[in-house]
């Protein structure tokens, strides 16, 4: 599954690549800066898997594509269940835009093209992506604080970088210039994703966190990048 990762488009040629879009008046100790520079290893590596750079050049097989979009219904099914859970939790509330970000329905609609109508009887969630769903409701369940690190490294990353996957697998695929296939890449409700970007993360660096806890969301950010290069 291709990581969500703050990415740029870069022309014709797609490529995925660190974009450093953040205000001038951003802090060191901003969540969002913390979490940029805390976790660029593992966005080089994410960037670097074969699957990422198979999936750029355009040499993305349906099935596989079909996969992917499975293993995310779970992941989101779970990271939104959770997000729902904590909408009141002054540590994750102003984040939750649910109108805006929220991919279940969409990938409910990309898995009805792909399986069809029946397509709740023909998927499974595979073991790599259970642990990562596993992952996702502990933190919800224990640790909301954390939840942060998840929708940050999902939501950001499709804004960005996922906007050039979704150009690559509509033509690579050919998948129907009306959207089928590719809903989950489409935020019809985010007019600007760069302005809705930076609200964003404005929104992260006033959340009311001790140095502390902003550490563990960096460490957690990096352990949902390993999730879904293993995914």
């Amino acid at each position: 599954m291709p990581s969500a990762v703050e990415g740029s488009e870069q022309g014709e040629g797609e490529m995925l690549r660190y974009e450093d879009t953040e205000d001038d008046n951003v802090s060191p100790t901003d969540l969002s800066e913390l979490l940029k520079e805390g976790t660029k290893e593992s966005h080089d590596r994410a960037e670097n898997t074969q699957f990422v750079k198979e999936f750029l050049k355009g040499r993305i097989k349906k099935e596989l594509f079909k996969l992917g979009t499975v293993a995310l219904y779970f992941t989101y099914s779970a990271l939104e269940e959770e997000m729902e859970r904590n909408k009141d939790n002054p540590v994750f509330a102003p984040l939750y835009f649910p109108a805006e970000l929220h991919r279940r329905e969409a990938l409910v609609k990309d898995l009805q093209y792909f399986y069809g109508e029946d397509w709740q009887e023909k998927i499974q969630c595979s073991e790599v992506t259970q642990r990562y769903v596993d992952r996702i409701h502990h933190v919800g369940q224990h640790e909301p604080e954390l939840l942060v690190a998840h929708a940050y490294t999902r939501y950001m990353g499709d804004l960005s970088g996922g906007q050039v996957l979704k150009k690559v697998a509509q033509r690579t695929l050919k998948l129907p210039s009306t959207g089928e296939g590719i809903q989950f890449y489409v935020f019809d409700n985010i007019s600007n994703a760069q302005q809705f970007k930076q609200l964003y993360r404005a929104r992260m660096n006033a959340l009311d966190l001790d140095k502390n806890t902003k550490e563990r969301i960096v460490e957690e950010a990096n352990r949902a990048f390993t999730f879904n290069m293993q995914v």
